[in-house]
């Protein structure tokens, strides 16, 4: 994939109000994600992950290569808003980097005035939380990203 290519699914991402968008061409497999600082660019192949993120314009690009991990995700089972702490004053369920344990909470989804506590389904390390407290959250979107313990 070209450049060209990348800012026309940023170009179809914002016309169509999408939050994430994953294509695959040529064995290359490519996931643009709004964050709050923009758009999150992941390429993906069966090598390896880089993952350059769009920064502010005075800041320098970077590209971070890994080699590939395991991930599960954790998406929202329903459509609402994202709460990381039981309460405004609480610390997080979770935070990066923190082990977890399967049936552990991770987050509460308010939905229809209802906290609905949602828990992970896996035993593994927090690898990115990819929603803000506060933040509405539709019906199967990534919440967090777990690397399964061995």
């Amino acid at each position: 994939m070209n450049i060209k290519e990348i800012k026309e699914m940023i170009d179809l991402m914002n016309k169509n109000n999408l939050n994430e968008i994953e294509v695959e061409k040529d064995g290359t497999k490519i996931r643009l994600k709004k964050t709050p600082g923009g758009i999150s660019e992941h390429l993906i192949s069966e090598e390896k992950i880089m993952t350059p993120q769009r920064l502010a314009p005075d800041q320098k690009p970077q590209a971070v290569e890994q080699k590939t991990k395991k991930t599960v995700e954790i998406k929202a089972p329903m459509v609402g808003t994202f709460y990381s702490s039981p309460s405004p004053e609480a610390p997080p369920f979770v935070d990066i980097g923190n082990t977890i344990e399967k049936g552990q909470v991770v987050c509460i989804i308010e939905a229809m005035k209802l906290m609905n506590e949602i828990k992970s389904e896996v035993r593994g390390k927090i690898v990115d939380v990819l929603v803000e407290n506060g933040n509405p959250i539709e019906f199967g979107q990534v919440l967090f990203l777990i690397e399964p313990a061995q």
